[in-house]
């Protein structure tokens, strides 16, 4: 196995860590207070290229390599600190253009992919409704034929962009007494008749990352639209959460990089009992295991993608990555402020941030628990 990244490669991600200090660092900590999302900044990362890194040049794409887009994610979160921010960016790489990737006609792909690329549309992913959360399939959102068009009728809800997004990837089901069998999935624009986005949710942490409820009264959708054939969306969505499960947490990686450099230097610079309290062993080696799961993390995460790269089934490799991942960022960080004693605490060192923004993690691509169950299901139980 090689562990080591062209000049290239290299050089891509210090330019990305650069744009990242430079372009997306403005006025953070009143944003995250307000919860405000700022389409400025989304739009930069369109320009600079970062939504459409690993899909085709011919829709307005980078036309990277997985692994390399996994590279300038990670860059992402080691020089940026908005992680709501960067968790929008992923959730619409991995659960909206992926899927319009791999799964969209033609017509599709040239309506909805420069747009989602550049940075002009946001998408976001619908599937989860008040009822039916890690049970993803047990859904009662409806999807009725009529002509050249299909009635929508239900709710969503914990839909990451809501509030802002131009275009929404819906599931629905044709027939929920099929289950699995009755789920289709339809790209649905958000003006059109019938469809409209509730009250933002407020929420614990990725807080410039918007969210809200769905709602599809009679929300007449144009069979154009329908992602796919009809009741296969269960093979779409296992498929989406794969790649999500993949890749959407390499920002983490970054976060967790720039926490044990930022941590080893607070803690050689702070003195208290007349030395640096890093040369206390309670402190040093919170450090070095916050550097432990940095390097594991890291492992995990490139093996999912190098899977994904190769076009190999990864769903075991997603499921271990995601959990380790998760969880290891949210411990990280509580390590992060623990060093920092009551100045961890603090909004003005921003670390408590990292930690509100790390528990999501833990949910969002499902649960530690389904992870959990995806393993051990890999195992054969």
């Amino acid at each position: 196995m090689d562990f080591a990244w062209t000049t290239e490669q290299i050089q891509f991600r210090e330019t990305v860590v650069q744009f990242a200090r430079k372009a997306l660092q403005d006025d953070l900590i009143r944003r995250d207070h307000a919860a405000e999302f700022s389409r400025e900044l989304w739009a930069r990362c369109g320009e600079f290229g970062i939504q459409g890194l690993p899909f085709p040049e011919e829709y307005g794409g980078g036309g990277m390599d997985i692994l390399t887009t996994i590279l300038g994610m990670e860059a992402l979160g080691y020089g940026c600190r908005d992680n709501g921010l960067l968790f929008g960016l992923a959730a619409q790489m991995w659960s909206v253009q992926m899927p319009i990737h791999r799964f969209g006609t033609e017509d599709q792909k040239r309506r909805y992919m420069p747009r989602l690329n550049s940075g002009a549309w946001i998408g976001a992913h619908a599937m989860t409704e008040p009822d039916s959360g890690s049970d993803a399939f047990a859904l009662r959102t409806t999807a009725t034929p009529d002509g050249d068009h299909y009635i929508l009728s239900g709710t969503k809800t914990f839909v990451s962009e809501a509030p802002v997004a131009d275009l929404f990837l819906v599931f629905a089901t044709i027939d929920y007494r099929k289950g699995a069998l009755g789920l289709t999935p339809f790209l649905v624009e958000r003006d059109t008749p019938g469809f409209s986005v509730g009250k933002r949710i407020a929420k614990m942490g990725l807080k410039t990352s918007p969210m809200a409820e769905l709602f599809f009264d009679n929300c007449r959708v144009p069979a154009a639209n329908r992602l796919g054939r009809e009741g296969r969306g269960a093979q779409l969505f296992n498929d989406s959460m794969e790649w999500e499960r993949a890749c959407i947490l390499a920002s983490n990686l970054g976060t967790m990089d720039r926490l044990v450099e930022d941590s080893v230097r607070y803690t050689r610079e702070r003195k208290q009992f007349g030395k640096a309290i890093g040369e206390f062993q309670g402190v040093s080696h919170r450090i070095a295991d916050m550097k432990v799961r940095l390097e594991a993390s890291r492992l995990l995460l490139y093996q999912a993608a190098w899977a994904k790269e190769r076009g190999e089934s990864a769903g075991l490799h997603a499921a271990i990555a995601k959990l380790y991942l998760g969880e290891a960022m949210v411990q990280s960080c509580l390590d992060a402020v623990q060093v920092r004693g009551g100045y961890g605490y603090t909004t003005e060192y921003e670390v408590e941030r990292d930690l509100r923004d790390a528990v999501g993690g833990t949910l969002y691509s499902g649960t530690s628990e389904i992870q959990r169950n995806l393993i051990a299901r890999g195992l054969g139980f």
